[in-house]
């Protein structure tokens, strides 16, 4: 297949804006797969901020980022996304290149734990503050269960009317598959 899935392509608009000793979120750590992704492309002076409301999620990244040995690398908050502002030091401040989420539940965890369209948004608007010309927000928007399916269409509602002169925003998705298949907002600053 020539075109990308959906997780390679969000990989590899990360490769496009992280390099080594960047500043990088991961706003849902679930089980730490981007989080040490993300810790690879920054290097040993770059630096990962995470966040997730669920303790298994914080536990399973820490396992994780030790395993490869990038424990270095990240700061871990047993947070939600929506206090990135409050968590991220006034130093990285306006350095952010990227951000990931991966909106949904916690994969083998517990499904009634959601992400929300309301906590969400305050991220990306916190985010847009903190990120550097040409950093760049990914929402990969796991839709198939009803919450999903709500914090899709509140998300959808609120990039249509980011201000153009700011931000770029596009949609990824492929629109022929079945079982809803998740797709990917990016959001680039200008």
């Amino acid at each position: 297949m020539k075109l990308e899935r959906i997780l390679p392509f969000a990989r590899q608009l990360l490769e496009k804006a992280v390099s080594p000793g960047d500043i990088v979120i991961d706003g849902t750590l679930g089980n730490g797969h981007d989080t040490v992704y993300l810790a690879n492309l920054v290097g040993p002076n770059g630096r990962v901020y995470g966040f997730d409301i669920q303790e298994d999620a914080v536990f399973n990244t820490k396992a994780r980022l030790a395993e490869h040995e990038l424990a270095d690398r990240a700061t871990l908050f047993h947070s939600g996304h929506e206090y990135i502002l409050q968590n991220v030091p006034p130093v990285h401040h306006g350095k952010i290149t990227a951000a990931i989420f991966n909106l949904g539940y916690l994969p083998g965890g517990d499904k009634s734990i959601v992400t929300r369209p309301q906590t969400t948004i305050s991220a990306i608007d916190q985010l847009l503050e903190l990120m550097a010309p040409e950093g760049i927000i990914l929402l990969v928007i796991y839709h198939g269960h009803i919450e999903g399916a709500v914090e899709r269409d509140y998300l959808l509602r609120y990039v249509k009317h980011l201000d153009q002169s700011l931000v770029h925003v596009l949609q990824y998705q492929f629109i022929n598959q079945k079982n809803n298949p998740p797709f990917i907002l990016a959001i680039e600053k200008r």
